[in-house]
């Protein structure tokens, strides 16, 4: 097989498939597997659309693929199943990265239509949050805009926290909200005091050295050339192409 192209495995496909909708209506779909493959292929080379080769089959249905399954939750549903199988992990961290906006991601006009995408030292950017397990596999994500305050974002972001007994965090996070909110879920936030608090919390450096396992989950999934820069105009897109990397890179 070309190694210029991306596939699923037989294993990666059996992992996947449980998880497909199964509510379909009228024609029945095309190869499930050769499709999503080229939905990856696409999301890995950053490359367009349009673009796509065509052993994937017609473009316009990896794109309406993409577009149909992302508007329904489809990605991201089937990347928290996977995520969540294997139980509770015993530790998780959170951290943020920033992504470039390409031009063509322009269109929202601000508000509640800015599409995550917000001005910041780097430009027009979009910020991706995460938490992880201590094996760097992600179990949850959320977008904002690039200039939102990571103790701001985590308080969205922690309450998708699964079970689990300590939360690392950096400085960033360093906020009597972010531990309160932490310690009401039932864990430790292990998280460094700033320098300006005059009651230094507990804080455990020898736990916290493994923090970045998190800095290299970003790294791996922004391999993934539509990731490292956003190219996607709705937020649900872009949420749905970060769901599939890390589902390729983690939990398939």
């Amino acid at each position: 097989m070309n190694r210029e192209y991306f596939w699923l495995s037989d294993e990666q496909f059996g992992l996947l498939e449980p998880h497909l909708p199964t509510d379909t209506r009228g024609k029945p779909r095309v190869d499930d597997r050769r499709v999503i493959s080229g939905i990856i292929h696409v999301v890995k080379s950053g490359g367009r659309w349009v673009d796509a080769p065509s052993v994937y089959g017609p473009r316009k249905t990896l794109y309406n693929r993409f577009q149909r399954w992302s508007a329904k939750g489809v990605w991201n549903a089937i990347f928290h199943a996977l995520a969540n199988a294997g139980g509770p992990p015993a530790e998780l961290l959170i951290d943020s990265s920033a992504v470039r906006a390409h031009r063509c991601a322009a269109g929202g006009k601000g508000g509640s239509k800015n599409q995550a995408i917000g001005r910041s030292r780097g430009g027009r950017t979009t910020k991706i949050h995460a938490l992880t397990d201590g094996f760097c596999r992600p179990v949850a994500f959320l977008l904002t805009g690039g200039q939102v305050a990571d103790c701001t974002a985590g308080a969205l972001l922690i309450e998708q926290m699964p079970a689990a007994p300590i939360l690392h965090a950096d400085k960033g996070y360093d906020s009597n909200a972010i531990r309160e909110q932490v310690r009401g879920r039932g864990a430790f936030a292990n998280i460094p005091p700033k320098a300006n608090r005059k009651w230094k919390n507990c804080f455990s450096p020898f736990l916290y050295k493994d923090r970045n396992a998190i800095e290299r989950m970003f790294c791996r999934i922004k391999d993934f050339r539509r990731i490292a820069t956003r190219y996607d105009r709705l937020a649900r897109n872009f949420l749905a192409a970060v769901c599939i990397a890390a589902t390729v890179s983690y939990w398939l």
